[in-house]
């Protein structure tokens, strides 16, 4: 069984996955971690494959890669330079424009910016784990002021709704964001439905989208906002938010705004455990089914 990586640094991260075959017995290690079973069959005996790290099921003959059937599927570019790609989308602070991973190991933009949407996919919020104890909500605009659309206008601009969990020691906990297309109350209450916990204490402004939400959460309170003087950690959150895609992305298109979002909150709710965040985004790509570039332009859509 070969050691799992743990820790976010850079050279450590090339010493361990210096060349494709390291990174082939790594992904099957962790693919098979918990005992194989046949992707065609099920069957849970097999012997040695064509190839290095492939397995064949005894059952019914399937040759099975460590890449098969995962996000890593049918790659067109060495695994070495994907594996550094994971590394440095998960593990860096802020991630990396696509722009930036491509020089870094040497592919095309536009292959770096596909392998990132994938690793996107596996980003995604289980929403299996919905937030507790105190939560704020609040919605967002991204995007420059317009003439004649103030406020809470839409125009041109992108929105989401955020839900970000104070916990009882003040400090903040895990944060999710939706993007939206309105203000209105089933939106809105669609977002907590997905992310907040019933017995939660959800506390929202006296907009008058919240004001029905006390039927599914008892406990829903309804604050003047002030200026930005209180709701200080959702604030405070929503700024970093704007700053790293303005800072690392510039600007994200409307299609793929919530695929951003993601990214973002993927790496925040696992900052108390950035030594194991890279293992566990290989775990999730490998969880993951092959998401084609047909299906990534239909996600777009």
């Amino acid at each position: 069984m070969i050691d799992i990586f743990k820790g976010v640094n850079a050279i450590e991260f090339g010493k361990h996955f210096k060349d494709n075959e390291t990174c082939m017995s790594y992904l099957a290690s962790r693919k098979w971690q918990a005992g194989y079973s046949c992707f065609k069959c099920n069957h849970t005996e097999y012997c040695k494959g064509n190839l290095p790290y492939f397995r064949r099921c005894k059952g019914c003959g399937y040759d099975e890669s460590p890449t098969a059937n995962t996000l890593f599927h049918k790659l067109k570019f060495d695994l070495t330079k994907a594996f550094h790609i994971v590394f440095r989308v998960s593990a860096k602070k802020k991630s990396m424009s696509t722009t930036e991973l491509a020089k870094e190991v040497g592919v095309t933009q536009k292959t770096a910016w596909i392998f990132k949407r994938k690793l996107q996919e596996a980003m995604k919020s289980s929403e299996q784990f919905p937030l507790t104890n105190e939560v704020h909500i609040d919605e967002f605009v991204l995007g420059q002021k317009e003439e004649g659309k103030p406020g809470r206008s839409l125009g041109e601009k992108k929105i989401a709704a955020l839900v970000i969990e104070i916990k009882p020691n003040g400090k903040v906990g895990r944060a999710y964001a939706k993007h939206i297309n309105n203000y209105k109350t089933a939106t809105l209450k669609d977002v907590a439905k997905k992310h907040v916990d019933k017995g939660a204490q959800l506390v929202s402004d006296k907009y008058k989208s919240y004001d029905s939400f006390d039927e599914e959460y008892p406990k829903h309170e309804s604050v003047k906002s002030i200026a930005g003087k209180n709701f200080t950690e959702i604030h405070n959150h929503i700024m970093n938010l704007k700053a790293w895609i303005r800072g690392i992305h510039h600007s994200v298109s409307d299609s793929h705004f919530q695929n951003y979002l993601d990214e973002f909150h993927y790496r925040f709710n696992r900052r108390n455990s950035m030594s194991s965040i890279f293992n566990n985004l290989i775990r999730k790509i490998i969880k993951h089914s092959p998401f084609t570039f047909n299906q990534i332009k239909a996600s777009a859509v």
